[in-house]
């Protein structure tokens, strides 16, 4: 599905932002992201009429930080999941995201992950083939994320369709991907993810 994406032309952006309290802002990432397989698999479920009747499920809606990146094997086309996907507790039960936990579709399995939704007010068309995706990890999220005893770094991010087979329940699959350096987050800053994507 790589050179399917890449005939499309499809590629991304990602810029990652600490917005601290006071209200300065700090770049700490601004690169290129990789268009994963999902991407291909989901457009190809749309375009042969086989997946879902509804363009609804063909939106990107959801993200995930991860605290495990990067995968074995790099950063390619073939990733279907984070390496290690934020569980529900880790996002915080006090931040502002709306977590929901769904099976996602993982390298022809099913595997019970938990995404963050992605605000409609969040996503803007930034032209006739660009679409920008503010995604906020506000101060409360993600401040605690420990295991084994062992405090974790952000330092992987995703994008999710939401539901290309049309199945009764969502079905994600993760469509655009990323590394970054280690973020240690506290409820100091927010992250802000910039991610924009050319179709």
């Amino acid at each position: 599905m790589k050179n399917f994406t890449e005939e499309l032309g499809i590629n991304g952006h990602l810029t990652i932002i600490k917005k601290f309290t006071d209200g300065q802002e700090e770049v700490v990432f601004d690169d290129h992201n990789i268009i994963v397989s999902g991407m291909g698999v989901g457009l190809t479920y749309m375009f042969t009429g086989s997946g879902s009747n509804s363009v609804l499920d063909y939106q990107i809606d959801r993200f995930q930080i991860g605290v495990s990146g990067p995968p074995t094997g790099g950063e390619t086309s073939a990733i279907y999941q984070l390496s290690g996907a934020a569980t529900l507790a880790e996002y915080g039960g006090g931040s502002n995201l709306f977590i929901d936990v769904k099976d996602q579709m993982t390298n022809g399995t099913l595997t019970s992950n938990a995404a963050a939704l992605i605000p409609a007010n969040k996503i803007t068309k930034i032209s006739d083939a660009s679409v920008r995706y503010t995604l906020v990890v506000d101060e409360e999220a993600c401040n605690s994320i420990s295991r084994n005893s062992t405090d974790m770094n952000i330092n992987e991010v995703g994008l999710l369709m939401k539901n290309p087979t049309g199945n009764t329940a969502d079905q994600p699959l993760l469509v655009a991907y990323r590394t970054f350096s280690n973020i240690r987050k506290t409820n100091d800053f927010s992250l802000i993810f910039r991610w924009t994507l050319n179709f």
